[in-house]
């Protein structure tokens, strides 16, 4: 007992400005995502472009914007989030609608906004998300009591989501919908929400989903080839079936670093949607472990981070720290579940690790209002604490003058 004491004390974060743990599970996810990328895209880059890298320049390219912008929202205060939530939804929406009417449609949806000379498109929903956390964060230190009494209050942020999802899905992005219903729901639930109202919702939403999913015969074939892909392999099932054969030559150790057979234009978007199916079966299943507990540990510590702020009585930080958490977990459970047959396909990337700039820059994004919180809520413990020296005067000493 005493051996686990000391190495819990010594891997603490406890003393530090801000956890390390956080900053080094999202650090690792992103230099991993850049080298798979840059693995998993090689031919399809060669093919379509002539340069093997293009791709991984690409990324590149968007993991040092991301990390500049992702720099410049660590230095922009809480308060200025919880200020402007409300205007931030409204900028969500905003952007929902307007790929609606402009948005640029890629494989039969429109997610994406482009502007003319360029080079980036923008991915409306994965903005959505981060505005619909802050106005949520905001909503829940507002109207806390209510939200666990009243059904009204309980209500209103669910009207909100409902708006959001029906754009959503006339894009369609079924994918971000879960996602974003999820969080809101989880956010509730952690708010304090009786558990009754959760279940008659899930019960309600359990039937329009069902609903949803048997009305357009291409979503009850999605369904079908899931549940056997093997059944229509070169239809249907067929990119589950390549994502399966990934897995399967991984093995233990993998087939090593570069030597996937699926990426070569086996297996549609290796790069993106499917980089994990890669990764398994390159670094095999030592590897696809490891990254399941980069971001297991990239979640725990985000929760941490909310745990520790509401208890340091700043719930918007408490919250919005458990809206992230949410919505990375929910999004990586989700990509690596149907790459695996988890799950019916779903068009979402993986967190800090799959090839796209807007969902790049929107996590890095995250991840900077997660360390944000930390050191607020650290501040304001330390402030707080009896024993910490008030600003202006030096540390204390005790009677013998030495440092307390």
């Amino acid at each position: 007992m005493k051996r686990l004491a000391r190495w819990r004390e010594r891997f603490s974060t406890r003393d530090q400005p801000f956890d390390g743990w956080l900053l080094l599970a999202a650090l690792s996810l992103m230099l991993i995502g850049w080298v798979m990328v840059t693995s998993a895209s090689t031919e399809v880059a060669s093919s379509l472009t002539g340069n093997a890298y293009y791709f991984s320049i690409r990324h590149g390219t968007f993991l040092v914007v991301a990390l500049l912008v992702a720099a410049l929202a660590l230095r922009v205060p809480l308060l200025w989030w919880k200020a402007n939530g409300p205007l931030l939804l409204l900028v969500g929406i905003a952007l929902l609608v307007l790929v609606l009417l402009v948005g640029r449609e890629i494989n039969g949806s429109k997610r994406w906004l482009s502007v003319p000379g360029v080079p980036f498109n923008l991915q409306a929903s994965e903005v959505a998300k981060l505005c619909l956390i802050a106005y949520m964060a905001g909503y829940l230190e507002r109207f806390l009591p209510q939200v666990r009494r009243q059904w009204g209050a309980f209500l209103r942020p669910l009207l909100v989501m409902a708006l959001i999802a029906l754009l959503l899905i006339l894009e369609p992005d079924y994918g971000a919908v879960v996602v974003m219903t999820g969080c809101v729901m989880g956010m509730l639930l952690l708010a304090g929400a009786p558990w009754g109202r959760f279940v008659l919702l899930l019960g309600l939403v359990g039937l329009a989903g069902f609903y949803v999913a048997i009305a357009e015969p291409y979503r009850l074939a999605r369904l079908t080839s899931f549940a056997d892909p093997w059944a229509d392999q070169f239809a249907s099932g067929y990119q589950l079936t390549q994502a399966l054969i990934a897995y399967g030559r991984g093995h233990w150790l993998g087939m090593g670093l570069g030597n996937s057979v699926q990426k070569l234009f086996y297996l549609p978007e290796a790069h993106t949607d499917f980089v994990f199916a890669v990764l398994a079966e390159e670094l095999g299943l030592f590897g696809a472990i490891g990254v399941v507990g980069l971001f297991a540990l990239l979640i725990w510590r985000a929760l941490a981070v909310g745990r520790r702020a509401e208890l340091a009585r700043l719930p918007f930080a408490a919250y919005l720290s458990y809206g992230i958490a949410l919505v990375v977990g929910a999004q990586a459970f989700i990509n690596i579940a149907v790459s695996t047959g988890m799950l019916p396909t779903k068009g979402l990337t993986l967190p800090l690790l799959s090839y796209g700039g807007s969902s790049l820059l929107v996590s890095t994004v995250m991840m900077a209002l997660l360390l944000r919180a930390d050191i607020e809520t650290r501040q304001a413990v330390r402030r707080a604490s009896p024993a910490a020296p008030r600003q202006g005067q030096g540390p204390r000493l005790d009677k013998r003058g030495a440092v307390q």
